[in-house]
């Protein structure tokens, strides 16, 4: 190994494995120093005896260099493997097997552990093959076959089928963010965008059936009311209405088609792996699904993905950004007299996990009629409720009701008077327990006082009221912003 003794090596792959693990870091100088020092030692002697400690080391490292490496550090490496890979992969070899032929993306978490071993003859442990296979020119080839493919997806040839990088990375973002704990810096609306922007930008038909497949998965989230902004929404409806003519036209001779997965994480990584080459050959030989594909990516089958995501999207999209009708609701929450069902709402705006089906509906309901009644009662009354079913919903309401709730809550506050309130005591708004109160309020004649009831003037005074909007305001106000 000329002057590389075992400690040395060691040394050095816990580096290089420190980098692999790390590789996502713009232009740093100390990586960029480790891979530059790498490329130089190989490409001084790309066929000598330590050929394979530099070689595997750029494997190590070439996550980092195919990201965002500093000027002129992916050329030095790329030139280093191109001439090992020139220089090793013709030399003769009795091997009947390499280590590098079974050697997939979720091997490189062990190769600093390999290297090691191989390096050091008197290690207890053995690696993974003979060390002579390791060594073998045939072998140091082939690895520096796979580092260039992993700075350059589809630059090599005979190699394990890989992922490309810019896949794997946009699996770990997305499934993130689906499982729904996005990465610090990730911009939610734009990662979802950036489904449709990967479908609207394939050319091929493949390739685009695999991007079918991740616009299906993250259309699940974007009509979750998650997403705020409608724009989102309008751009995967409209990416979808411009693909569904490439494929609804195709004929189908299977008899059955794969199940996909439903959870969103798992469908989007399918969906990724599918809408690239060297994905789809993963998925065939790797994943073990050789002879899948065809009925997988059948374009009839993909016409069907894409117009049922599509229909979602387009009734989700006028839910929570249209202007939804309550106007059935009149029969459920009004007597024939045009009276409150005051049981009814009460029973309804109790902050119960049972109550958020109603939630949505009743709130919007009750801020419409309160901005057409007069009684001072009544418009309590529906003030608490809208109040109340906001703190129910779940997920935060969509822009279609908030559109319509927060100038009615902003109307109360608005009408606090200038002079202070003369009433000694109020019902406790902000705590439980006030709710057996509302019957009576609003019809003292059918429902006795509780023992602890207040005046109906405690209730309506506009200063408890706009209190109460105010503290409702303040968690609702800011999903109003984007586009909505």
């Amino acid at each position: 190994m000329n002057d590389l003794d075992a400690a040395a090596v060691e040394e050095l792959a816990d580096t290089w494995d420190g980098i692999r693990e790390d590789y996502d870091t713009v232009e740093n100088d100390d990586y960029d120093r480790a891979a530059l020092d790498c490329a130089a030692r190989l490409a001084a002697d790309p066929g000598g005896p330590s050929a394979y400690v530099w070689t595997l080391g750029l494997v190590m490292m070439a996550p980092y260099v195919g990201y965002l490496p500093g000027k002129g550090v992916a050329t030095a490496v790329t030139d280093a493997l191109a001439a090992t890979d020139g220089a090793l992969r013709d030399r003769p070899c009795e091997h009947a097997s390499h280590p590098y032929q079974t050697h997939y993306d979720d091997n490189d978490e062990e190769l600093a552990e390999e290297l090691r071993l191989i390096a050091d003859e008197t290690a207890d442990e053995e690696p993974s093959a003979p060390r002579e296979e390791w060594r073998c020119p045939r072998n140091v080839a082939g690895f520096a076959r796979i580092a260039l493919d992993i700075v350059d997806a589809g630059s090599a040839e005979d190699i394990p089928p890989r992922l490309p990088m810019e896949a794997r990375n946009a699996i770990e973002t997305l499934s993130a963010l689906l499982h729904g704990y996005p990465k610090p810096w990730t911009d939610i609306n734009d990662e979802v965008e950036s489904a449709g922007r990967g479908l609207r930008l394939a050319d091929d038909p493949l390739d685009k059936a695999g991007h079918v497949m991740v616009v299906r998965a993250v259309t699940w989230y974007a009509v979750s009311g998650m997403i705020r902004a409608k724009s989102v929404l309008d751009d995967l409806v409209e990416v979808l209405e411009e693909t569904l003519p490439e494929f609804d036209r195709a004929e189908c001779g299977h008899e059955t088609h794969p199940k996909l997965p439903d959870s969103g994480p798992d469908a989007a990584e399918l969906g990724i792996v599918l809408s690239s080459p060297g994905g789809r050959r993963v998925f065939e030989y790797q994943w073990g699904n050789k002879g899948a594909l065809e009925a997988m990516l059948c374009p009839a089958f993909i016409a069907g993905l894409a117009a049922e995501s599509l229909k979602l999207l387009r009734e989700r999209r006028e839910e929570l950004f249209g202007r939804p009708d309550t106007s059935r609701l009149d029969a459920e929450y009004l007597r024939p007299d045009g009276r409150l069902e005051i049981d009814k709402l009460v029973e309804r705006i109790d902050n119960k996990p049972w109550n958020e089906r109603y939630s949505l509906d009743l709130g919007l309901w009750a801020a419409r009629r309160y901005t057409e009644v007069t009684d001072e009662r009544e418009r309590t009354v529906l003030l608490l409720t809208l109040g109340q079913t906001m703190q129910t919903a779940y997920p935060d309401p969509p822009v279609s009701v908030l559109r319509e709730i927060v100038p009615v809550l902003r109307s109360a506050v608005a009408a606090r008077p200038a002079e202070d309130c003369a009433h000694p005591a109020h019902p406790p708004l902000r705590r439980g327990g006030w709710l057996g109160g509302l019957p009576h309020l609003y019809a003292p004649g059918e429902h006795p006082a509780p023992g602890d009831a207040l005046s109906p003037d405690a209730w309506t005074c506009p200063w408890l009221l706009a209190g109460y909007a105010e503290d409702r305001l303040s968690s609702l106000e800011g999903l109003l912003d984007g586009d909505g």
